[in-house]
């Protein structure tokens, strides 16, 4: 029976969807085209249907799941995306989580073209998790790459160092809670700001005087 274009487009998005979530399951060179086929429900001989290598296959899989990490951090609250990201589910759901985390050590083994597509991949989370900048001037506007660019490494890598560590090991934990507590820390106002906002009003505007 003839597969449709349809289908044909349907079968080659399946093989990339299963491949992103089994490539960070198990590296780059941890699963073999073969068994990425049979875990997308196909047989081997049909991959140079739809792809002329496992390079091939794993570009459009990174890019795959560099855009559905893309998709949650976007709107998110920074803080809300730091305790998520740096929490013990993340770390445990390798497969789902963040490329970043999963495949980035990877992906510097591997060639240029691999390693523009996460480059680009980053470049673009960094703007998403900086959200709208239109009303900032160009100073503040690279002081929040800036910041946004370090605490993105910094939850990344305290990602990649724990789950280097056993999984029941209490440095794993440990690694997480010091480094998402210090992250949170930095992303917040120090004290002083705090008063004068309180003192200014929720929204900055001065609160009436009383009296």
């Amino acid at each position: 029976m003839k597969v449709t274009k349809a289908q044909a487009q349907a079968n080659r998005a399946r093989v990339v969807e299963t491949a992103s979530t089994l490539f960070r399951e198990h590296g780059y060179d941890g699963i073999g085209v073969a068994d990425l086929m049979a875990a997308a429900g196909f047989t081997h001989g049909g991959f140079y249907k739809h792809f002329g290598s496992k390079a091939d296959l794993m570009a459009e899989a990174a890019a795959c799941s560099i855009a559905q990490t893309a998709e949650l951090a976007a709107g998110a609250d920074m803080l809300e995306f730091v305790r998520q990201y740096l929490s013990r589910e993340h770390r445990d759901t390798r497969a789902t989580g963040c490329t970043m985390a999963a495949l980035c050590g990877d992906a510097a083994r591997q060639p240029e073209a691999l390693r523009a597509i996460f480059a680009a991949g980053i470049e673009g989370l960094i703007t998403t998790l900086c959200g709208e900048r239109a009303a900032m001037n160009a100073r503040e506007s690279a002081q929040l790459r800036e910041k946004t660019l370090n605490t993105f490494a910094h939850a990344v890598g305290a990602m990649v160092m724990s789950r280097a560590c056993p999984d029941n090991s209490p440095l794993a934990d440990e690694i997480l809670s010091v480094c998402c507590n210090e992250i949170l820390a930095s992303l917040r106002p120090p004290i002083t700001a705090q008063v004068t906002a309180h003192d200014e009003g929720i929204d900055g505007f001065a609160k009436p005087k009383q009296g």
